[in-house]
């Protein structure tokens, strides 16, 4: 069987991008933001999250399948995401798992141009990142705030050159 890569991977970072999203929609932020920002982040986080869920299949299918070629490699990149941003998070340490997603979606889509011609991730190639980026970089007063942001962005950019070079 001929499985194409790049599309496994992308599914397998949408999954990822997908679980990060339901770990945290329902829970109040403690970073400290004023509610307007709060509530921009989660409008962002719920538009890409049914977007997501247009794309991907339900969580059980992924369990009741895994002994399937296909969805064992999905599952395999999967976990390398988890590992790599798990490892470079530090216990306790407060995270912005939005900045996350949106960085790690960036890179993946806008700068390494993957799936560049699938009109089925159009949705996420075409989605205006650099707005997110200007909201969330550019016009925060907080520095803290930015910083952990631009933390962020650094753990996505370690974890997608990785991911890039990950084999399966």
């Amino acid at each position: 069987m001929i499985l194409n890569i790049s599309k496994i991977k992308t599914e397998a970072l949408l999954l990822f991008c997908r679980d990060l999203i339901n770990s945290y929609k329902d829970s109040k932020s403690n970073l400290g933001l004023d509610d307007l920002l709060e509530e921009e982040f989660k409008t962002i986080n719920s538009d890409i999250y049914k977007q997501l869920n247009n794309l991907l299949q339900d969580s059980s299918f992924y369990i009741k399948n895994q002994n399937s070629f296909r969805v064992k490699a999905i599952l395999k990149s999967y976990n390398f995401i988890n590992r790599s941003i798990s490892k470079s998070l530090q216990k306790d340490e407060s995270f912005n798992p939005s900045m996350l997603l949106f960085s790690l979606l960036a890179l993946w889509f806008k700068e390494l141009n993957k799936e560049a011609d699938s009109k089925e991730y159009i949705y996420f190639i075409l989605y205006p990142y650099s707005n997110v980026y200007d909201k969330f970089l550019l016009k925060i007063k907080n520095s803290d705030f930015r910083n952990m942001n631009i933390k962020m962005i650094d753990i996505a950019e370690k974890t997608i050159e990785n991911y890039e070079n990950f084999s399966l």
